[in-house]
């Protein structure tokens, strides 16, 4: 069948879970059978998020095809298992500097250019090109941002002319708003929903569902109340309150009756949901029999979605060792060789993140040098897994100038360093580097040394996982670090570089220059992740 199309818009405030509501509804639709993609749109003028620091919009979630990409994608990916790509996310900034280019290059034969309708024939050409690339029964299509904002009226007016190309029988709009709670009244409000419906009726959206994000329950007279005033049937006024978890919001939507209500609106057949394995795995994430605790020695700790998916990741491997995984933030700038044993004492596993600049390097390397000498479990993740290596080699081999040349380009001994085809990056006349866009992107694959921590955790001799990052274990450097007794675990075989490195001496102390976490399902958890927490454990005793 030809694809159907939810839209998916927010209304009142920011921050209402439109992602987490979108996933959940494509893990929803999926249980029943259907064949399910999302996509984002994000009003940004911003190109892609990559460049953005994460204090601004929280990680940057990269697809396997290289693209940077909104945060929501992993939501997506988490939990309709379904690999998304480029054009599963797209923002103002591509959508303008296509029709640009395209009118540079004489494209529009004259014509004045104007944002109906080409940027809003541009916007729907992206949410075809996303319906198009796997053909899904359903796409869902997620518009950032929040109606009223004025960047975001081209895409509203873009998915309001859709509706309209593909019939009402195909789309559907669902509106998440807010229901706030008035403590000093004792009651819930229904003004700011009435008046966000109003604000999309203003530019001809009649939104079919409305989602209610609220801390209170929405009785049944106050849901009859926002039908009548909303010009929606009473039963596609859902309920959603405060989660106990992000996996446990598709069931409290199935419980509401999200997924019939959006069935009902496309003409989908009423199948049943296969919830049986979703509503264990949440079982055994809310009632673990074992604990621990993680210590994430990051930069950017004041922002937990800055480190989202390593955070999620973590929750999965608790679930698979029947844990519950205590995740503790600690500021990598406040670590120091000093320090450490007191900060960290009551860690029972170290997991170093990565990142970008010279803040709170100093920080990863001191974690990096207590967890090695003290035999606490330690995953390192791209710079973490860097900084692991420049402590080796200045603790270990005695190279006391050590380090990134990202960091000191005059040191005698850079065990990370610039990749040759960095280079051609470098700008001419200044030496700096461009940095948008130019990294070493999306999937590759590695090759697995036998008998090693690698293997065992992956059980597979080839694996592939995605990057994010410019500089790389310098090769120079490769055979002291194995004299040294450090094994090269990991290499991708195409490009000679090394992946993974780990110390068979020790308890689990393992970095990967790649991102596993963006690879780690609630069903289908990572096994570095898992092999981290079963370790620690252990550890813990």
């Amino acid at each position: 069948m030809a694809t159907k199309f939810v839209f998916i818009t927010g209304g009142v405030a920011s921050s209402l879970g439109k992602g987490i509501t979108a996933a959940a509804l494509g893990r929803l639709l999926k249980c029943r059978g259907y064949s399910v993609s999302v996509c984002k749109l994000d009003p940004y003028l911003n190109v892609d998020p990559g460049t953005m620091n994460p204090y601004q919009h929280g990680e940057v979630y990269v697809t396997d095809d290289g693209a940077e990409t909104d945060l929501d994608i992993g939501h997506y990916e988490r939990f309709i298992d379904e690999k998304l790509s480029r054009d599963n996310n797209a923002t103002s900034g591509q959508i303008y500097q296509t029709v640009i280019e395209r009118e540079r290059a004489g494209g529009y034969n004259g014509g004045t250019v104007q944002i109906i309708p080409h940027i809003t024939d541009e916007i729907q050409a992206r949410v075809m090109r996303a319906a198009a690339r796997t053909h899904p029964d359903v796409l869902i299509v997620e518009i950032g941002g929040t109606v009223g904002d004025i960047e975001g009226q081209p895409f509203l007016e873009a998915i309001r002319q859709i509706r309209w190309s593909v019939g009402p029988e195909n789309s559907a709009f669902i509106h998440v708003t807010l229901i706030p709670y008035l403590h000093a009244a004792g009651e819930l409000k229904s003004k700011p929903t009435q008046h966000s419906v109003k604000e999309l009726l203003s530019i001809g959206i009649q939104p079919d569902i409305l989602v209610c994000r609220s801390e209170m329950p929405v009785g049944p007279d106050l849901r009859g109340k926002i039908a009548r005033f909303c010009n929606v049937d009473a039963d596609c006024v859902i309920e959603n309150l405060n989660a106990p978890s992000l996996y446990s919001v598709p069931l409290m939507l199935e419980e509401e009756g999200l997924c019939r209500a959006v069935c009902k609106k496309l003409c989908l057949a009423q199948r049943e949901a296969k919830l049986d394995a979703w509503r264990e795995m949440v079982r055994r994430e809310q009632f673990p029999n074992k604990k621990c605790k993680i210590a994430i020695v990051g930069k950017y700790i004041q922002l937990q979605d800055a480190y989202l998916s390593i955070v999620e990741s973590l929750k999965h491997a608790g679930i698979a060792n029947d844990a519950r995984v205590e995740i503790w933030m600690v500021a990598a700038e406040d670590v120091t060789d000093g320090n450490a044993a007191t900060l960290l004492a009551d860690a029972d596993g170290v997991l170093i993140p990565g990142g970008f600049g010279t803040r709170g390097l100093a920080g990863k390397i001191a974690a990096a040098r207590y967890a090695r000498e003290n035999g606490v479990p330690m995953l390192g993740i791209c710079l973490g897994m860097q900084m692991a290596v420049v402590e080796f080699a200045r603790n270990v081999l005695g190279y006391g100038d050590a380090h990134s040349s990202e960091v000191d380009p005059d040191t005698k001994h850079p065990v990370i360093d610039l990749m040759p085809d960095q280079l051609q990056n470098l700008d001419a006349q200044s030496g700096a580097m461009k940095i948008g866009g130019t990294l070493r992107l999306g999937g590759y694959d590695c090759t697995i040394q036998p008998n090693t921590l690698a293997a065992r955790l992956y059980g597979k001799e080839t694996i592939r996982e995605r990057h994010r990052h410019r500089y790389e274990f310098n090769n120079a450097f490769r055979g002291d670090f194995v004299r040294a007794g450090m094994v090269l675990s990991g290499r991708n075989e195409l490009r000679d570089l090394v992946e993974i490195v780990e110390l068979p001496d020790h308890p689990f102390y393992i970095g990967v220059q790649f991102h596993p976490e963006f690879q780690s399902r609630p069903d289908s958890p990572h096994p570095l992740f898992t092999g981290l927490v079963a370790a620690a454990l252990k550890a813990r005793g």
